[in-house]
């Protein structure tokens, strides 16, 4: 039976015994959490503020969501902080109606939570990224409604910026698992002689050989200046 189902038979079979109108409501807005993030997140912020789970039988906040709702904790504490951020941040968000008024998806607005507790400013109170690419970041997710992918792309560099070497080693990464690949392309190809196939393979065998060294080297080079 699909998720959808199954809690839409717990909301009614809730409601026929007699169940806390708020658990029921709960469950209802798990229901249509697809369609509105926000609606399910408020009312998970209220369970959890309110502690009902506990009324209803569960010990903590996480197994209600998970036996009840069919959420993994993860999923519940991305909504909840990100309901949490879009209140903080943007309350007026809140009032849209998702139709006319867009409202940016959950993964966005965790990517703004999340981007922020990054970087929070430092001991004197500074900023520790200028206030006006936070701006363009807040801009981006709640009026231009930018997915994730697009904010990755255009602020990870800011917020999220790799370490040093990072970078050469993805490369030589990626590198060597494509070697890898032509290697297995290679042994499934007929037709080819036996003794070009030994000839590539020996030759790409030997290149991953040189990939791993010099990845080795610039692990070695890059733990020197952290």
């Amino acid at each position: 039976m699909a998720t959808h189902q199954r809690l839409g038979d717990l909301a009614e079979a809730l409601e026929a015994e007699g169940a806390d109108e708020l658990r029921v409501h709960v469950v209802r807005r798990a229901r249509e959490f697809k369609r509105s993030w926000v609606m399910m997140a408020e009312a998970l912020v209220e369970v959890r503020n309110r502690e009902s789970y506990l009324d209803w039988g569960y010990e903590d906040f996480y197994s209600y969501c998970s036996l009840e709702l069919q959420l993994k904790q993860a999923t519940a504490d991305k909504l909840t902080g990100s309901y949490v951020a879009l209140k903080r941040h943007a309350p007026s968000v809140l009032k849209r109606d998702g139709l006319n008024e867009r409202i940016p998806t959950c993964d966005a607005v965790d990517y703004f939570a999340k981007a922020l507790q990054k970087n929070p400013g430092n001991d004197d109170g500074e900023r520790a990224i200028a206030e006006e690419v936070v701006d363009e970041l807040r801009h981006a997710v709640f009026e231009e409604g930018a997915p994730v992918s697009d904010l990755r792309k255009r602020f990870n560099p800011v917020f999220n910026p790799k370490p040093e070497g990072a970078e050469q080693m993805d490369t030589l990464r990626r590198t060597t698992a494509a070697v890898r690949r032509l290697e297995r392309t290679i042994e499934e190809i007929e037709g080819l002689p036996r003794s070009t196939v030994r000839a590539s393979l020996d030759a790409l065998e030997a290149l991953r050989e040189d990939l791993a060294a010099l990845l080795e080297r610039t692990k070695a080079q890059y733990a020197k200046t952290a």
